[in-house]
């Protein structure tokens, strides 16, 4: 599990890295709430994925840097392991679902990773990540289920916390659950009486399904336009971590995942994809 010295000393590593992103007060986005966004869309690379690749890859032996790294992502874990490989001189390879936007795979690319496009979803790519890793002998990048990368996104929660030390709850999408792991344990080892609520669509509920069969499942299929959170089968380490830490997950419909991305531009002006909007 996570400890909060692991979480401070991804913070020291990050520090220099990453940007520490801004919490905007919103007006009438939630009626009779005061209500914040913690902005990681910010971030450099455009998302919070860069704080858990980053931190990973800067962990890794000498060995496993030498050999190269690869990883599967729908783009914005593409684009953090790319960022944080070309910082420290290391080749990067990455799977990419061919359905994911082509912003995401170009960024990719501009950072010098290469770039496979695998047909199909997230868990396809992760399968074509694993033989190739297995085939070249390249250190394997998860973007979820990996407690380096998990204490990494937990920053976030440790910023929130500094940001707004008042806070009531914290609300957090989930994929396959790095965020909301390492969220939720910053937050819940610092202040147990704030609450976490994870937000899944309910076209790819993969880890409230699992909480509810008290164990980790596969689902058939996943069918959101929030390609970052389309996931079908949970992480262990982070079912067990949403298990110990989250206060309850829901859902959203693909309607409601729209709703808010119009929302989010009409009245704070802000672009969110449809992982953030949930």
């Amino acid at each position: 599990m996570i400890s909060m010295a692991m979480l401070h000393d991804a913070q020291r590593v990050l520090k220099p890295v990453i940007n520490r992103t801004p919490v905007i007060p919103t007006k009438g986005l939630v009626p009779g709430c005061a209500f914040y966004l913690k902005a990681d869309c910010l971030q450099k690379t455009g998302a919070f994925k860069l704080r858990g690749a980053y931190y990973k890859i800067a962990t890794l032996s000498d060995e496993e840097k030498e050999r190269g790294v690869i990883a599967c992502s729908a783009g914005n874990h593409a684009q953090g392991v790319a960022f944080a490989a070309r910082d420290m001189g290391i080749k990067a390879t990455i799977c990419i679902p061919e359905g994911a936007p082509i912003s995401k795979i170009e960024a990719t690319r501009s950072y010098g990773a290469n770039v496979v496009l695998v047909p199909g979803v997230y868990d396809d790519a992760y399968a074509e990540a694993v033989r190739l890793r297995d085939e070249q002998g390249l250190t394997f990048i998860h973007p979820f289920n990996d407690e380096e990368v998990i204490a990494g996104q937990g920053t976030i929660g440790l910023e929130i916390l500094d940001q707004l030390p008042d806070v009531d709850a914290v609300v957090c999408s989930i994929g396959g659950g790095g965020l909301i792991s390492g969220v939720a344990c910053a937050i819940k080892s610092l202040n147990p009486k704030v609450k976490v609520y994870g937000v899944q669509a309910e076209n790819a509920p993969s880890m409230k399904r699992s909480l509810e069969a008290g164990e980790a499942i596969t689902l058939d299929s996943v069918r959101t336009f929030a390609d970052g959170i389309a996931v079908k089968h949970p992480g262990d380490i982070t079912l067990d971590m949403v298990r110990k830490y989250v206060d309850e997950v829901v859902t959203v419909s693909e309607d409601e995942i729209a709703a808010a991305i119009l929302a989010l531009m009409e009245k704070q002006k802000l672009v969110a994809e449809g992982a953030g909007a949930v």
